[in-house]
Parts: structure tokens; sequence; C-alpha cells
């Protein structure tokens, strides 16, 4: 069921409940202040009625000391006739509490004259027939004699009006409930627009649409649940075009290793093929050993690069504030002297929170790149400057530089700006994608500066509290 036919339907049975009892409550209440109102008037009646039975008693002869029962049935029917108007019923008994007189109609048990008694007044509702009448009694106390009087008053109007107020109630009860449903129906499509939007929403994201915005039609909670759902959509949009990039530079990733896998790899068989197959000078067959080496240390040093990357991706460093003197004393016994170039060093003392053999890592890798780019013999600057809250490393050559729309490209897997020149050093395109891994466990970043001819400086920061900008 749909939620707004379980709105429609609950309004209408709390509206049926509650149009149901106010009606009856009202109906009801009107009937009972009526019938007060005829039974109190009953009662005066009957009062008035034995005032005028004791006063016309006053009248008897005075040879009478007893008030005879013939009188007392003439003042009766002088009574009934005076209330002819009213549809007046009497009935008188005697002390005894038979009955002296009786109107004609005034059909009735003797249950009530035998509960009234002496200075005690009665009343009771009773039916007889399609007709609804007060039964009072009273005692009236007429020349020396005790007798009971007896008046039946007619209120079958009331009971009749209640009859039409419940049909009439019922009716409009109807119209009401009917006119509520209609509004109701309107209403509860309002209210539940915002659902059926998401439940939009939902069908077409699910469908692959994560494009898709719900509208925003209300500053309610169901408005804050489309407004939640629309970040939520932003955001999963937003995670799946990077799950998309992802597999995409894996995609990448792979061709670019598989070519690189392949070049060495046909030329190391190729090589090998021929020194098995034919009989080379000595030469050839140095030559043909020298490539296979050269290439084999290649491959070797891109699957180690490849390690590397993987295992900095996944490891959780335990960083810690180190002296930088013994980074830049390991970087000038690994470099100064073995490479055919013009090393300078300028740092200042400090200190750095790093993982210590890591921060190595990418700072060879760094000066390796460097030496790539530059020719034998080329300037190579290694620096270090102490800031306020951290360190900040930095590489520097002048050889080819990097062109600036190329800049964003050099972080990836076996990308390389000179691919013949890198591959002629045995570079493979990893050391730099190594080094964002690397940072990126230090809350840090890789920062290039670059001009094509003039070289480019490498730089980054160590700092405690993450990334300095």
């Amino acid at each position: 069921m749909k939620f707004s036919l379980k709105i429609l339907l609950w309004t209408i049975i709390v509206m049926a409940l509650a149009l149901g009892f106010s009606g009856f409550y009202f109906v009801n209440y009107v009937f009972e202040t009526s019938l007060e109102r005829e039974v109190g008037q009953a009662m005066d009646e009957s009062s008035i009625l034995g005032f005028a039975f004791e006063t016309a008693a006053l009248s008897v002869p005075a040879k009478y000391s007893v008030l005879p029962d013939n009188t007392v049935e003439e003042i009766a029917s002088n009574l009934e006739r005076g209330g002819q108007s009213t549809s007046r019923l009497l009935r008188i008994s005697d002390e005894e509490k038979n009955v002296l007189y009786t109107s004609d109609g005034f059909e009735m048990d003797d249950e009530l004259l035998f509960q009234t008694g002496e200075n005690i007044k009665t009343y009771r509702i009773i039916n007889v027939g399609e007709k609804y009448f007060v039964h009072t009694g009273t005692t009236v106390n007429a020349l020396n004699r005790i007798l009971y009087l007896e008046n039946m008053k007619d209120v079958s109007e009331v009971f009749t009006e209640r009859t039409m107020g419940f049909s009439l109630y019922r009716r409009v009860t109807l119209i009401m409930l009917f006119a509520g449903m209609l509004i109701m129906q309107i209403i509860s499509s309002l209210l539940t627009k915002p659902v059926r939007l998401l439940t939009e929403g939902t069908k077409r994201m699910a469908a692959g649409d994560y494009a898709y915005r719900a509208k925003q039609i209300s500053q309610d909670e169901l408005g804050q649940l489309t407004k939640d759902f629309n970040s939520m959509a932003g955001a999963l949009e937003q995670n799946i075009e990077k799950l998309e990039e992802e597999i995409e530079a894996k995609e990448e990733f792979m061709g670019a290793f598989a070519h690189e896998l392949k070049t060495p790899l046909t030329a190391i068989i190729g090589y090998a093929d021929m020194l098995r197959s034919h009989k080379l000078d000595e030469e050839k067959s140095i030559m043909s050993a020298n490539y296979i080496y050269t290439e084999g240390k290649r491959l070797e040093t891109m699957s180690l690069r490849l390690l590397d990357i993987i295992v900095a991706g996944k490891e959780e460093a335990e960083l810690q504030a180190v002296p930088v003197e013994p980074v830049f004393a390991y970087l000038e016994e690994m470099f100064v002297g073995s490479r055919e170039m013009e090393f300078h060093f300028a740092y200042e003392p400090g200190t750095a929170l790093a993982e210590i053999n890591l921060i190595k890592t990418v700072l060879v890798n760094l000066v390796d790149n460097a030496c790539k780019a530059s020719e034998d013999g080329g300037r190579i600057e290694i620096s270090g400057q102490a800031l306020e809250n951290g360190y900040r490393f930095a590489v520097r050559d002048y050889g080819i530089g990097i062109p600036e729309e190329e800049l964003h490209k050099i972080t990836k897997a076996f990308y390389m700006v000179d691919k013949s020149r890198a591959r002629s050093k045995n570079g493979a395109g990893l050391g730099l994608a190594l080094c964002v891994e690397i940072l990126k466990i230090h809350q840090s970043r890789l920062e290039i500066e670059s001009k094509t001819g003039e070289g480019s400086c490498f730089s980054f920061v160590l700092a405690k509290g993450g990334v300095q900008e």
C-alpha cells in the first residue's frame, strides 16, 4: 500500500471516529438537556396541579368534614379539561392508593404510585406504544384527606428530535468524510511528493544515473531528507568517478607495464638467441651480453620500484622527529664521486617528522631523476631549509626541464618526459610515483617547478601537524 494511501486511510478512520463520537455526544447532550427541561416542567406542572386541587377543595361546603370521593372526581375532571390543550392525563388515588379517578388513555401500572409518599415527589420516563411520557407522582392534602395525584406529560417530540438529530448528523458525517477524503487526497499527495521524488531518484541511481538530484520542495524534515539524499548522491557520484579514474589508471598502468616488459624482454630474448644459435666474435658477444645485462638490471629495478610502490601505498609508517643532517650525509656518500655530476649541498640544521628510511628513498629517487635529466657534469643542488613548523627538502637540476602541459602527468607510473633518454639511463618512470605514495604517508606532497630547457626543482615539506602550504 502506498504511503499516501495509508495517510488517507488513517485520516478517514480518525475523522470517522472523531465525528462519530462528537456527533453522538452532541446529539445526546441536546437530548438530555431537552428531556431534563421537560421533566422539570412536568414536575412543576404536577406541583401546580396539586396546588390547584387543594385550592378547589377549599370551596367544598362546610357540611363536609372530609372531602367526598364524588367531589374528588369532579375536581379531577375539571383539572383534566383545563389541560386538554396539553393532552393532560390524570389519575387520583385515595389514602389506600385505590384509584378514584382516571383519565381516558391513562393505562399505567402502579409502580410509581407505590413509590410516592407524603411529601415525596416521584417521576419516571415511560414508553407507551410509539409515544414517550413523563409520569409524575405527588401527594395532595385536601380537606383532611391525603390523596395521590399522578400526571402524564407527552414528551415524544424530544425523542423524535433525537432520532432526527442522529439521522441528520449521519448525513453530515458522510458528507464531511467525503469532502475530507478529497481534501486529504490532495494534501497527502503534496506531503508525499518529496518521497516520490526520492523514490524516482533511487530508481535512476540504481539504473546508473548518478548525476540525478531530487528537487527540494520544502524546508521540513522531508526537505532535509531530500537535501541529505542529494548530498549522498553527490558523494556517491564523486566516489564512482574516482573509482572509474582508478580503474582507468590501473588499465593504463597495466598497459604501460606490459609495454615496459615487452621491450627489454624482446631484446633479451633476441640477444640470448643470437648468442645461443650463432658463433659471434668476441666484440659482438660482449655487446650482446652487456645489452642483456643492462636490460635485465632495468627489469630488476622496475620490479623493485613496483614492489616499493605497492608496499608504500599500504604501509602505515611510524613517524618520529629525526635530525636531517644524517639524511644529507647519506646522499653525499651515495652520489658524490659515483656520478659524473656537480653536486652542491646547502642545508640548515633541523628536525623533521618522518620515517627516515622512506624519506631517504624519496630523496634518492629525486636526485637520481635529476641526474637522468641532466647532461654529464651538470649541476645538481640539494638543499634543506628549516621552517617555523617543519623542514623543506629540495632537489634542483639544470637539465632538460618539463613542459608545462606534462607536469600533471609525471607522477603517474611509467610516465617519462623523454622515453628514449630515460631508457638509456635505465629509467622506468616509477621513481616519482613512488615518491608521491611515500609522501602521502607523511601527510605531505611533492611540489614541482620546471621550465623547458632550464631545469626543474622538486621539493616537499615535512612537519608536525600535516601538510604545510
